[in-house]
């Protein structure tokens, strides 16, 4: 070997020494840093809280296995749904997910476990990313429960180790659908001395007008009036006086006590509102009662058809499109008589109060 070959080898020798050595300070950092990430994490568990608990998130994505929802704060501070910006969100769903994930504490934290199918972490069962007010993206993604059911395995920010458990608290919150989370609409509360008639079309159509004179003698039945004046109410239908009528009474009763249970679905399709029973409603109830300002408000009840596997039946509220849930106990009378008009009528003395003109 010449020495411009032994000059070549040595060149050579020094590159590969030089590689190896580079290579090896790669790993060596790499290490370091997972090994800083590790103590990093196992001092913040120490700690308590292992989430930046002093951030405000701004925006909120997750999946909860069978949905992916999306939320962020507005100018005002309000979460919206960023599917439709209009959609009437009950800020505490929101306000509870943020607060859980804000003082997030694991219950174990395991640095040499199992692979991470073991705790079904290759595959989450639900995930979530937030971003807080300064930009910075926290991400969560949650495994198998573990045996007793009440906690889940996790990690977090994309990194294998370590692994947590928490409670079930965050998979239970993220698991609550969109509809569920729908702010429902109030009714007005009402007395009966505000009620003027009530109609209920269905298969038959009845009409009950009211009139109401203040109660001198005291009537434990009366109602109030919103001076304060007991007032007593006289109901007819078809010029007979049916106030004492159980039915009557009932239908009251059910007007007063509305209240809707749950939203089943915002912005239907055609198809979805005719699948529901309102392209012909079963029965359409009217109210129309004095409102606190002095001027007759009109309320409509829509009700379509029974709830598909549950309780109730599918209602709309004036001229909302939305679909909404009621109990049967909270419709059946009104129902009853929407289809067989009112039974045993009977016709008290006409010292009850005239019927008021009720349009």
């Amino acid at each position: 070997m010449n020495a411009k070959q032994k000059r070549t080898l040595l060149i050579l020798l020094t590159a590969v020494v030089l590689l190896i050595a580079v290579l090896l300070g790669v790993r060596a950092a790499k290490n370091r840093a997972q090994q800083a990430e590790q103590d990093a994490a196992a001092a913040a568990a120490a700690a308590g809280v292992i989430t930046d608990a002093a951030s405000s998130y701004k925006e909120l994505s997750y999946h909860n296995g069978n949905a992916t929802l999306s939320f962020a704060l507005n100018d005002d501070g309000q979460w919206y749904w960023t599917n439709d910006p209009d959609f009437p969100l009950d800020q505490d769903y929101l306000i509870k997910i943020v607060n859980t994930l804000s003082a997030l504490k694991p219950q174990q934290t395991i640095t040499e476990g199992d692979t991470l199918d073991a705790y079904g972490l290759d595959e989450p069962s639900q995930t979530l990313t937030a971003t807080s007010d300064n930009g910075q993206t926290t991400t969560i993604a949650l495994g198998n429960a573990t045996s007793d059911g009440n906690s889940y395995y996790m990690l977090m920010n994309g990194s294998e180790t370590p692994v947590y458990i928490i409670s079930d608290e965050l998979s239970r919150e993220m698991a609550v659908g969109i509809y569920d989370m729908c702010l429902l609409p109030d009714f007005p509360t009402l007395t009966e001395a505000q009620l003027n008639s009530v109609t209920l079309a269905g298969p038959v159509t009845t009409v009950l007008t009211a009139s109401h004179e203040e109660n001198s003698g005291g009537d434990s039945a009366a109602s109030s009036s919103s001076s304060g004046e007991e007032i007593s109410t006289a109901w007819r239908s078809g010029g007979d006086n049916v106030t004492d009528n159980k039915q009557v009474q009932g239908i009251v009763k059910q007007i007063l006590g509305l209240r809707l249970d749950a939203c089943v679905d915002y912005r239907p399709s055609n198809d979805a509102a005719a699948l529901c029973g309102f392209d012909e409603p079963s029965s359409v109830i009217t109210v129309k009662y004095t409102g606190d300002g002095g001027t007759e408000e009109t309320l409509t009840l829509t009700i379509g058809n029974p709830v598909l596997d549950g309780d109730g039946r599918y209602v709309r509220v004036d001229e909302d499109t939305t679909v909404y849930r009621m109990t049967a106990d909270k419709l059946d009378m009104l129902m009853k008589v929407s289809v067989n008009g009112l039974e045993n009528i009977s016709t008290s003395s006409d010292t009850a109060p005239a019927a008021s003109s009720a349009g």
